[in-house]
């Protein structure tokens, strides 16, 4: 049997087992397990289970993953959302749809310190979505919005998403986080501007609040200013070469905890689940990497990335074309999986080819986030849109009505940065 073949009824097999309910990493890892088996051997099989879980779990450089988890879990839990929802809605609120278009605004200032989507929009769920429907917003536009600035986290930094890209292919964090910020201040104005236009359509959708005065928001800003004060710490350490990764994560869970707790909205139950989730969520990408290393070195005696490169390189297709290819496949095995676990497998395979053909792996990066964005929403497998059904109670078809209209934007924003890279890298070539 032929290497090609045994690539493909692994890749079968992996599909398989994921239907059958089994965790990703684990599936990723006995598909992998069982294909360099058949390839080379049963004892080197054994082998290289043992040393990649070890390399993988003792790896300082993967430290840098809770780290940054645990300081978006602090804020989350402490409050700080609130605080800048309150500051975006003083500014907002009295324009249509302005209390959304403030969830949008503080979602954005919420992920200089946040880069989990999930707890984002769980978090947001709790604090905008009672205020909105105070005011009478429609469940569509309310929880639309909600779930879909949640996806603002993994490409804003400090974005887990661009951390995990960064390890499994070597690529600069600073680079990639200063590449994140002009396509996700991009993606948030056009999250805005979708509400502008829905609700400029049908102001019924999302009526006016009350006008705030002056002072009022004068007084909102201070929070705003402290977060912000955070990530100028965590990310211009990085930039300037003051801290490594995992001691910018570090800095900044420590940074945000004291934030927390001077405004004493911190208490020790909020702090253990703060600990307690960061422990669940860095275990689970952990595993997910460690299935993924072991799965990528049976790929890699295949030399399934060369035979993939080769015949999409050989197919004569425009640079643009094939990229298109990619962005599908990533879009199509989303669907199918969870999207980060998707990214993880994937990534390694389509990354020499992009290489290849004479683009940038922090422009690629940058894409691969946004492609994940659009996964994360889309149905069948929207992790937001099931975790504002959970907090709320709404029905999963209400949320999906109220996340088609972003999901527009969305595309127009990928296809923009596809077609002008520049964007994504003027940035990282001008600070670094």
């Amino acid at each position: 049997m032929s290497e090609a073949v045994i690539g493909l009824l692994v890749i079968a097999l992996l599909f398989a087992l994921f239907g059958l309910g089994l965790e990703i990493g684990f599936a990723m890892a006995l598909a992998g397990f069982i294909g360099f088996a058949a390839v080379v051997n049963l004892e080197a099989a054994f082998n290289l289970v043992a040393k990649d879980f070890f390399s993988v779990m003792s790896s300082y450089g993967f430290t840098v993953i809770p780290l940054f988890v645990l300081m978006g879990q602090l804020g989350a839990s402490g409050g700080v959302a609130k605080d800048l929802y309150d500051a975006a809605y003083r500014f907002l609120g009295h324009v249509p749809g302005g209390l959304a278009i403030g969830t949008v605004a503080a979602a954005t200032a919420f992920k200089a310190i946040c880069g989990s989507s999930p707890a984002t929009a769980a978090t947001f769920a709790t604090v905008a979505i009672p205020e909105m429907d105070r005011y009478g917003y429609d469940k569509r536009l309310s929880c639309g919005t909600v779930a879909t600035v949640g996806t603002l986290g993994i490409l804003m930094p400090p974005s887990v998403v661009l951390i995990i890209y960064g390890i499994l292919t070597e690529t600069s964090i600073g680079q990639l986080f200063l590449a994140g910020i002009l396509p996700g201040l991009l993606i948030a104005f056009s999250f805005a501007l979708t509400l502008w236009l829905w609700t400029r359509h049908d102001p019924s959708l999302g009526p006016r609040g009350q006008r705030s005065t002056w002072r009022q928001r004068l007084a909102s800003l201070p929070p705003v200013l402290l977060v912000g004060g955070v990530f100028l710490l965590v990310v211009g350490g990085l930039m300037g070469g003051v801290f490594s990764p995992s001691e910018a994560g570090s800095v900044g869970s420590l940074a945000v905890l004291l934030l927390t707790l001077a405004k004493g909205e911190m208490t020790l139950k909020g702090f253990v689940k703060s600990v307690q989730d960061t422990l669940r969520i860095a275990c689970m990408v952990i595993t997910l990497i460690a299935g993924a290393t072991i799965l990528g070195h049976f790929f890699l005696v295949t030399r399934m990335p060369f035979h993939v490169a080769q015949w999409l390189g050989g197919l004569g297709a425009p640079n643009l074309v094939v990229m298109l290819i990619i962005v599908a496949v990533y879009l199509i095995g989303g669907s199918f999986i969870e999207d980060l676990a998707f990214l993880i497998l994937a990534t390694p395979i389509f990354l020499p080819l992009v290489v290849k053909l004479g683009y940038d792996p922090v422009w690629f990066g940058v894409i691969v986030c946004v492609v994940t964005m659009i996964g994360i929403i889309l149905p069948p497998v929207a992790i937001n849109a099931f975790v504002v059904a959970g907090v709320t109670g709404t029905p999963l078809t209400i949320i999906y009505q109220g996340i088609y209209p972003f999901l527009i934007g969305l595309c127009l924003c990928l296809a923009i940065l596809l077609l002008f890279p520049q964007i994504s890298l003027w940035l990282p070539q001008a600070f670094m």
